[in-house]
C-alpha cells in the first residue's frame, strides 16, 4: 500500500490509497482496439458507428432518396437494377466487415486480459482474506491464553485473599486471647 504525504503545511495524517486498477495496468496498451494513432482512433470511431441509429437512419434515407430520383426519372445515373447502389453496398461491406471484425477480434482480446486482471485480484483478496483470517485465530488463541492465565490468577488471588482472611482472624484471636490473660 502507498501511503499519500502532505503536499503542503497542514500535516494530515497519512491516509492509506489503494491502486484498484493494479491489476488492469500492465493491459492498458489495449485500451484501443486500433491502436492509439490518428487512422486507428478514427476507424474504431467509424466501426462503432455502423451500429447506431444514426447510421442506420442515413443509410436508409440515402438509399430511399437514391432510388426514388432513379425511379420517378429525376435523373438516370443508376437506373433499375441499381448496379451502382449495389456497388456502393458491396464497397461499404467490403470496409465495414473487416473493421467491424477487428474491433471484435481486439475487444475480445481486451476482455480475456480484464478477466486474466480480475482474476488476479480476486486471487490477491484470497490470499489477504487468508492471511487476516490465520492472524484472527492467532489473535483468538492469544486472547483465550490470556483469559486462562487471567482466570488463573484471579483464583490464585482469591485463595490468597482467603488465607490472609484466615490468618488475620487467627492473629486477631490470639491477639485477643493475650490480652484477656493479661
Amino acid at each position: 500500500m502507498e501511503t499519500k504525504t502532505p503536499d503542503s503545511a497542514t500535516a494530515a495524517p497519512d491516509i492509506p490509497t489503494v491502486d484498484h486498477f493494479r491489476f488492469h495496468r500492465p493491459h492498458a496498451h489495449l485500451a484501443s482496439a486500433f491502436g492509439n494513432d490518428t487512422f486507428a482512433l478514427k476507424a474504431e470511431a467509424f466501426a462503432r458507428f455502423f451500429g447506431t441509429p444514426l447510421f442506420l437512419g442515413t443509410q436508409t434515407a440515402i438509399v430511399a432518396i437514391w432510388i426514388a430520383v432513379n425511379v420517378f426519372g429525376l435523373t438516370r445515373f443508376d437506373v433499375y437494377p441499381f448496379i451502382l447502389l449495389n456497388l456502393a453496398f458491396s464497397l461499404q461491406a467490403a470496409y465495414a466487415a473487416p473493421l467491424i471484425l477487428l474491433a471484435q477480434t481486439r475487444q475480445a482480446a481486451r476482455d480475456t486480459v480484464h478477466a486474466e486482471a480480475d482474476a488476479q485480484h480476486r486471487e490477491a483478496l484470497a490470499v489477504a482474506n487468508e492471511q487476516r483470517q490465520e492472524i484472527a485465530a492467532q489473535n483468538a488463541a492469544q486472547l483465550l491464553e490470556l483469559l486462562q492465565r487471567n482466570t488463573e490468577l484471579t483464583e490464585l488471588t482469591q485463595k490468597l485473599i482467603q488465607r490472609v482472611e484466615t490468618l488475620t482472624a487467627e492473629l486477631h484471636e490470639k491477639l485477643v486471647q493475650r490480652d484477656s490473660r493479661s
